[in-house]
């Protein structure tokens, strides 16, 4: 404090005097203050802040100045606000794994439900099995209502269609035995039309059962034991052929019933037996699927005269035969492909290496047990 207005101002705890500008430059209000920057000692910002006050009796006038480093208090600031972001940033990242943790620990019980699903699929398993939440257990509960009616059904329309096949096989029976009881060229066109009806009969409850099997998604035949037992069989039926096996070394499931697989390769091996001088080749190999890519590839292979390209097509039409002097029907390779393109796969007829025909059928595969 001093009388003095016309000297310097002084801080005890100031090494150096602070400039103050003239009250010209920056005058002092109405309540007798005023405040203004300055540059301090270190060359840091200063702000300043001065009142005048009249004390004592003689009407003496003091001025008083107080100061604060506006440089620090910015740094400060800054430092606060710098923190305050960092907080609010690991608060904000907390909050988004709280909220993901949460939504993958709520969608659990629906990963079950698309595994089991899945498991159904594949064959592994019949129902939608294991605890699910009340939210998910209603689903689980008409899931599995759906699949035991659909199993229903289809096992109502085989034995609808088991009884068909039953009924007629008397009568055609009976046919039969009038045509070779009557004789002559009667008896022979008795003979011949129920054979042929037998035929198309045994062919359409075939395609019937193959799409009944289909549509229900839950059958599962290991390839390897089918097709080994198969070829057991025919190397006994015809001793002269050399019959040559080989497996892929991954265990291959057929996503199909055994007596599809028995019915397509019997088929065709059959074929290849027969015309086939001396050796045929069997072959199974992990193959593609159109869509999916999981499949089966069987290849038979014969070293016979083989079937020209431009009559390959012919060969899978129902009752075509391309060689009159050859014992059969003609319906083999067509009830192949009918059971192939039932199952969503493919049959090619190609030229074999061997010098013969090549039959190669593409087949839907299971996922093995356990597998994900």
């Amino acid at each position: 404090m001093t009388s003095d207005l016309g000297g310097a101002l002084r801080s005890p705890s100031m090494a150096t005097p602070i400039p103050s500008p003239d009250s010209g430059e920056v005058p002092f209000n109405t309540g007798f203050q005023r405040s203004y920057m300055t540059v301090g000692p270190g060359g840091d910002t200063i702000e300043v802040v001065e009142a005048e006050l009249v004390v004592g009796d003689q009407g003496q006038v003091a001025r008083f100045r107080v100061m604060g480093n506006r440089s620090e208090l910015e740094e400060e600031v800054s430092q606060f606000v710098r923190k305050l972001y960092g907080y609010l940033a690991i608060f904000g990242l907390g909050m988004i794994a709280i909220n993901v943790f949460a939504i993958l620990y709520g969608l659990r019980p629906l990963n079950r439900v698309q595994q089991a699903l899945s498991d159904i699929r594949a064959g592994s398993a019949q129902r939608l099995e294991g605890p699910f939440p009340t939210e998910i257990e209603s689903l689980a509960d008409e899931t599995n209502a759906l699949i035991d009616n659909n199993r229903r059904i289809v096992e109502r329309s085989r034995k609808q269609v088991g009884n068909l096949a039953h009924s007629l096989k008397t009568p055609l029976a009976v046919l039969m035995n009038e045509g070779h009881a009557v004789g002559g060229e009667r008896g022979k066109l008795i003979t011949a039309q129920a054979t042929a009806l037998q035929q198309q009969l045994d062919h359409y409850l075939q395609r019937a059962r193959a799409a009944a099997q289909r549509d229900s998604l839950v059958f599962r035949t290991p390839v390897k034991a089918s097709l080994e037992r198969m070829a057991r069989v025919m190397g006994k039926l015809n001793p002269s052929i050399d019959l040559q096996v080989q497996f892929a070394d991954e265990p291959l499931i057929f996503a199909g019933e055994r007596e599809d697989l028995e019915e397509i390769s019997g088929n065709l091996m059959e074929n290849a037996m027969k015309w086939a001088r001396s050796r045929v080749s069997l072959s199974v190999e992990e193959g593609e699927m159109q869509g999916d890519g999981h499949g089966v590839l069987i290849l038979i292979e014969d070293d016979g005269p083989g079937i020209p390209e431009e009559k390959a097509r012919d060969a899978l039409k129902r009752g075509r035969r391309l060689d009159e002097t050859k014992p059969g029907t003609g319906l083999g390779l067509a009830i192949v492909a009918d059971l192939v393109e039932e199952y969503g796969g493919s049959l090619a007829l190609e030229r074999s290496s061997l010098g013969g025909l090549k039959a190669v059928v593409s087949l839907p595969r299971a996922e093995t047990q356990g597998a994900s």
